[in-house]
């Protein structure tokens, strides 16, 4: 009689456990053609098709429940829990694999308490057949003007919601972690920035680490910032800088970050030597960046000339932030001698009244993607901020509309196979970044972002931290950093 309780108990709780992660499509409802109000929104959007499951909620706060219905060329499944649709993921990766190159269709029924049930317009979720690098890494850091707590260095897999951290600055005396950067996607040489007392650069060269305290040389600005790793050679292209912060009290973008110095300098890893890139005084060169072949090195660059012989250089520089505008320039390289040629002039941002930021070489070779502003190079706060492409061949500018929003857009970079945009926005609220990817097809078009997918998609809601600087690698990082 025990065990037949018991076989009685496990298939109610069975059935029930069934019944929330596939309930029944509501037979009475009301059909609307509205488009379904979910976040994040993955209304229409194109995804690896290897993306972990892209769970989602009703964004309309009255919901109390929904019920999704997905329909697949191998079948349908139904997915509802409450306000929100958590994917099963070894369902979920059937049917991308099923969609593959086709779409997923979804037909979403939302109910308020004591109300009819609503079903939007159905919605597709388009399955490239390309797929994303496994791995993501990303700063998380409090979106403060002045002052920071926790930064950690993370480390996502993109195919689950597997997530690490890199580093903690909890492990380095609560200093500054930034600008972690990678050799040609892989882990084996990277490194990242610590800031403050007894910091430096964490190199980790062949997976031997080792915190670099004395990398600026005589002649130098400053220790070397904002990295870019040559693709197969030990040489990595730094920018060093004097940086200083402004604050406004009444305007949108709040802070400015603002060089009053900057120069590019090539560090060569095996020799531990460094060589500074010649630049005039006036001009400020900023955020190195290799073709994937390694011939080449973009960069920004400002010029500035004082006009008051009076208030400092960095007073006036203040009083005129506005004037700042940087261009897009390349340089030559020659590996043999190690030198670089004369620039020359790819894009006249400040002829457009705008300026470059974050330059990066698709891996192809073909496209220029960076951050467009009206001025400054660190554009995380401004709002009119936008990720835009340029066509190396023929030197189309592309302003990227689908990918856009109508808040900041900064950190762009590519995946590996080049089919993939990453970038930080912040679209959802205008106050903490997110980390969003967009498709890139072989024709050179780009379509709608999305955000990256949680197991709880109101995770990104209660996390009371930014996201930068993301940069998907083709493994994980592994052992002490």
């Amino acid at each position: 009689m025990r065990n037949h309780l018991v076989i009685l108990l496990f298939s109610l709780v069975l059935w029930a456990s069934c019944s929330t992660r596939h309930p029944e499509v509501p037979q009475q409802f009301q059909a609307t053609e509205q488009q379904a109000c979910i976040f994040p929104d993955y209304t229409d959007v194109t995804v690896p098709a290897n993306i972990a499951p892209l769970n989602f909620m009703a964004a309309d706060p009255s919901v109390t429940s929904c019920v999704a219905q997905v329909d697949y060329e191998g079948g349908s499944f139904t997915y509802g829990d409450g306000n929100k649709v958590i994917f099963d993921e070894s369902e979920w990766a059937a049917m991308l694999q099923s969609a593959r190159g086709k779409s997923l269709t979804v037909t979403f029924y939302t109910q308020a308490e004591g109300g009819v049930w609503q079903q939007s317009k159905p919605f597709r979720i388009h399955v490239a057949d390309d797929e994303i690098d496994p791995w993501l890494s990303y700063r998380l850091i409090e979106p403060s003007y002045v002052a920071y707590e926790t930064i950690e260095l993370m480390q996502r897999n993109l195919t689950s919601f597997e997530e690490s951290v890199i580093r903690s600055n909890r492990q380095n005396r609560n200093q500054c972690l930034n600008c972690h950067s990678y050799q040609n996607y892989h882990t084996e040489n990277m490194l990242y920035h610590v800031r403050g007392k007894g910091g430096g650069t964490m190199l980790t060269y062949k997976h031997q680490s080792k915190l670099m305290t004395a990398m600026r040389r005589e002649g130098m600005i400053s220790n070397p910032v904002y990295p870019s790793w040559h693709p197969y050679l030990p040489l990595i292209a730094f920018s060093t800088n004097k940086t200083g912060q402004l604050f406004h009290t009444q305007s949108a973008e709040k802070i400015e970050v603002q060089d009053t110095q900057s120069e590019l300098v090539l560090y060569d890893v095996e020799r531990d030597s460094m060589r500074i890139i010649p630049s005039p005084i006036e001009d400020f060169e900023n955020f190195p960046t290799w073709t994937p072949d390694g011939k080449q090195l973009y960069y920004t660059s400002a010029h500035f000339v004082c006009q008051d012989t009076v208030i400092p250089k960095e007073r006036e520089l203040a009083n005129r932030y506005k004037e700042l505008q940087y261009n897009l320039y390349v340089r030559d390289f020659n590996a043999d001698s190690l030198t670089f040629s004369e620039r020359r002039l790819v894009l006249d941002e400040v002829a457009m009244n705008q300026s470059a930021t974050l330059p990066r070489v698709s891996p192809d070779g073909k496209y220029l993607l960076f951050a467009s502003g009206q001025f400054g190079c660190f554009h995380i706060w401004h709002p009119d901020a936008d990720i835009r492409l340029l066509d190396l061949e023929t030197q189309r500018l592309d302003s990227l509309q689908a990918l856009n929003s109508d808040r900041a857009e900064s950190y762009p970079s590519w995946s590996s196979n080049g089919r993939w945009i990453l970038m930080a926005s912040r679209r959802d609220d205008g106050n903490y970044s997110r980390v969003y990817i967009a498709y890139f097809d072989r024709e050179g078009k780009a379509y709608k972002a999305f955000a990256v997918p949680q197991a709880d998609p109101e995770h990104d809601k209660l996390l009371l931290k930014s996201y930068n600087r993301p940069e998907t690698m083709l493994e994980k990082v592994t052992g002490r950093n």
